[in-house]
């Protein structure tokens, strides 16, 4: 009901707005659109969360609290919503002409391959597909490998790390060993990269079959040098989104450092509110925040002359803090395993031994995990490639058997572990 509320909005809204092209009413009815969709998201979803902060203030102040029954949040109404302000933006850019037909506008808000998880399709990418798709065989067959790598992602590598890291993450803090700790947060790191871009790479591949050409949103996160580099590789249709629907338009880096730094910390800031309504998603955004706000002074500029790997190091750290600060329920929990992961507050390695947690399985799993975090795989394609135009056709041919067995290889397992398995989380509830 919500998402059909919000198609009849949007699809009526932006006939109105077209009509009033060229005056300044246009200009009113898009404040207005993009005003009634917050709306929509901030009472679903942030309504509970700014009640209970202004009970905080209410009881210091002695002050009679608000009453707010629990609202449930609909699945995927982050996403819907911003791709609905995507059409309702593009349209008023003229980037894209308007949707006639009310089915087609309700096609693309409502998409369904990438609708809870991402990525997040803005409108004028997809505009003429909606009514000019083609379908081949080939085409199909393309979408297949995507899915069934991203089903691998999600089943055989996400699924694993996420037990150890949901076990690890529920001990008490007074229990945890600063490798423990580490080893969970490490568990966590592969578990929401592969999770999350498990779940892209499937609805990449599931548009596919269906016509639709999606953008990657993930291109190797994990070998990052600098902040910057990280959000231009991580969940980049949502970074790209808030790119040319906020940080641009609020002006970017055109209007002086000062102004520039202000408009990365909001853009981080709206980015973690985003992610949940919860103040450890607003500080995971706003730590991000301030490290681009730094790489673009005298850190940055010192950060570019040091040796890559330390480089590296440096990025890994500061996301798997803040993906400690992100993973955590609460901000106290939060600072109870930052402390126990440097030394602080931790407990004996004996109280708590790793193999109670780890096995050679999920071992082997981790040390999978990481070696697909790097570009390992395309290098080596390209170099076979390379020998097989100086040597014949049968290398190419080869390489392709390969590839298939190995895509026939991953649908097995991937089908074996649903059949079997008793842990598979969904982690975007709170999106």
């Amino acid at each position: 009901m919500l998402m059909l509320v919000s198609i009849g909005m949007n699809y009526s809204g932006t006939l109105i707005l077209t009509g009033y092209r060229g005056h300044a009413r246009a200009r009113f009815v898009l404040v207005l659109l993009i005003c009634a969709n917050l709306l929509l998201l901030g009472a679903f979803k942030y309504a509970n969360f700014a009640a209970d902060n202004v009970n905080v203030i209410f009881g210091s102040l002695h002050v009679p609290q608000l009453s707010l029954p629990v609202i449930h949040l609909p699945i995927g109404i982050s996403f819907f919503t911003f791709q609905a302000m995507s059409y309702v933006v593009d349209v008023y850019r003229n980037d894209a002409k308007v949707q006639y037909n009310p089915l087609d506008c309700g096609l693309y808000i409502a998409l369904f391959p990438q609708l809870i998880a991402g990525p997040i399709v803005r409108y004028h990418d997809i505009a003429d597909q909606l009514t000019e798709r083609f379908h081949t065989l080939e085409r199909f067959t393309s979408g297949v490998t995507p899915f069934t790598l991203g089903l691998g992602k999600k089943m055989l590598i996400a699924n694993p790390m996420g037990l150890i890291a949901d076990q690890i993450f529920a001990l008490p803090h007074a229990e945890l060993s600063a490798p423990l700790a580490w080893s969970g947060v490490a568990a966590y790191t592969l578990q929401i990269f592969f999770d999350f871009s498990g779940y892209s790479d499937m609805a990449i591949g599931l548009g596919r079959l269906f016509g639709f050409e999606f953008p990657i949103n993930f291109n190797y996160p994990y070998i990052a040098k600098s902040f910057r580099d990280f959000w231009r590789r991580w969940h980049i249709s949502l970074s790209s989104w808030f790119r040319d629907y906020l940080y641009i338009p609020l002006g970017g880096n055109r209007l002086g450092p000062y102004r520039t730094c202000c408009n990365l910390f909001l853009v981080f800031f709206l980015c973690g509110l985003w992610h949940g309504a919860n103040w450890n998603f607003i500080i995971w955004g706003m730590m991000h925040g301030i490290f681009m706000v730094l790489e673009r002074g005298a850190w940055g500029r010192l950060l570019a002359t040091l040796w890559p790997p330390v480089r590296h190091l440096y990025v890994m750290l500061g996301v798997m803090v803040g993906w400690v600060i992100f993973r955590s329920n609460d901000l106290d929990s939060a600072l109870s395993y930052l402390n126990a992961m440097f030394g602080l507050a931790a407990a004996s390695v004996d109280l708590q031994p790793l193999g109670l947690y780890w096995s050679r399985y999920t071992v082997v799993v981790f040390v999978i995990g990481v070696g697909l975090c790097l570009p390992l795989y395309p290098l080596v394609e390209k170099g076979i490639l390379m020998i097989g135009r100086k040597r014949g056709g049968w290398i190419q041919s080869l390489l392709s058997m390969t590839n298939i067995l190995v895509i026939i290889a991953i649908l097995l397992a991937s089908a074996m572990e649903l059949a079997v398995a008793t842990h598979n989380p969904f982690i975007y509830f709170r999106f």
